[in-house]
């Protein structure tokens, strides 16, 4: 079965990377509007999230899957124009939000239908925008991964990114304790705003100590890290009997000496993973697990993204320089049309 808006152009616009490196080096293209398979619908998207995977890409230093498609852009929020097979459950005219498998950063983008979520009643296309990539990271991560339980304590690194603010809203509808660290004190402000009992201020203070003196050297059971390098030996350092290491990222660096005996007698798990690569059925069961377990609270605007700016398409260099700067809180978006 196969349905379609009339007038879906062949060609739409885009932006490519027209050579790795600099931020300067996104460029405005026209490309053929995809063609759908079987199981997927095609989105005429409204808004793209930016996130620092897409950098990463555009620098050369994120191995683009085989089957994905060239362009950068792993979330967004749109208009089902297209669908094709007997079970996808959104109709054509559905407001949409999706896990792209790259091609984000585009008028149109086909997507498997297993990644698509509707709209939570409570947000706006742009809001929309923010959750795929970002809620799903942190969901499958965090709660699927990392098995964060209500009243146990967690270290959210990079507590005031787009990341962060999720991790931080969702444990706290789940009941966590929260701490979080973040890069000045007007963030950690906002960080505890939003749910962390204390934030530090990573550039002034030692976070592994803070933790162990507010814990009574207990520390965490969980923390999430997008840092690694040299912060791995200094999570281990608070976290707790059993607790759970989960990195994302590796914005310090690849390695580091550890103390692998203490990691035994602590019993302690270092866990980690990258959503793109992963199968397309593991992403549908990560969609499926966010929206049975949490999708109540975005329904109810409980939990919503923090929006630090909105670019427009043409201007995706703009973007990728205003997330490498580091200065924000929350997310940077781009409107597509």
């Amino acid at each position: 079965m196969k349905k379609k808006f009339l007038n879906i152009p062949k060609n739409m616009q885009a932006i490519e990377i027209e050579e790795f490196g600099k931020a300067d080096n996104l460029k405005l293209c026209v490309r053929p509007t995809p063609q759908i398979s079987n199981n997927q619908i095609l989105i005429k998207v409204s808004f793209a999230g930016v996130n620092r995977p897409d950098i990463l890409q555009r620098q050369g230093n994120y191995k683009v899957p085989e089957d994905a498609s060239d362009l950068p852009g792993l979330e967004v929020s749109g208009i089902v124009v297209e669908k094709k097979g007997p079970n996808v459950k959104f109709d054509v005219g559905d407001k949409v939000c999706a896990l792209c498998h790259g091609g984000g950063y585009a008028e149109y983008v086909a997507v498997d239908e297993g990644h698509c979520m509707p709209l939570p009643k409570s947000y706006s296309m742009a809001e929309a925008a923010c959750i795929p990539e970002t809620f799903i990271t942190v969901w499958s991560n965090l709660f699927m991964r990392g098995k964060l339980q209500k009243n146990e304590k967690v270290l959210i690194h990079g507590g005031a990114s787009g990341i962060g603010t999720t991790a931080i809203q969702l444990a706290k509808h789940f009941g966590a304790k929260i701490y979080a660290t973040a890069g000045s004190d007007e963030k950690c402000h906002v960080v505890e705003k939003l749910g962390a009992i204390k934030c530090f201020n990573y550039k002034t203070k030692e976070f592994e100590k803070e933790i162990n003196h507010l814990t009574n050297k207990q520390g965490v059971d969980v923390i999430l890290d997008m840092v690694a390098g040299s912060y791995v030996s200094r999570n281990l350092k608070c976290l707790s009997i059993n607790g759970r290491l989960v990195i994302i990222a590796v914005q310090g660096g690849i390695k580091d000496e550890v103390n692998f005996a203490n990691i035994m007698i602590k019993r302690q798990t270092i866990t980690g993973s990258t959503l793109r690569p992963q199968p397309s059925i593991k992403k549908t069961e990560y969609v499926n697990s966010l929206f049975k377990n949490a999708w109540e609270y975005l329904d109810k605007g409980k939990i919503k993204p923090i929006i630090q700016k909105e670019f427009l398409l043409r201007d995706a260099s703009e973007a990728h320089k205003a997330l490498e700067k580091g200065d924000h809180i929350g997310k940077f978006i781009m409107k597509v049309s």
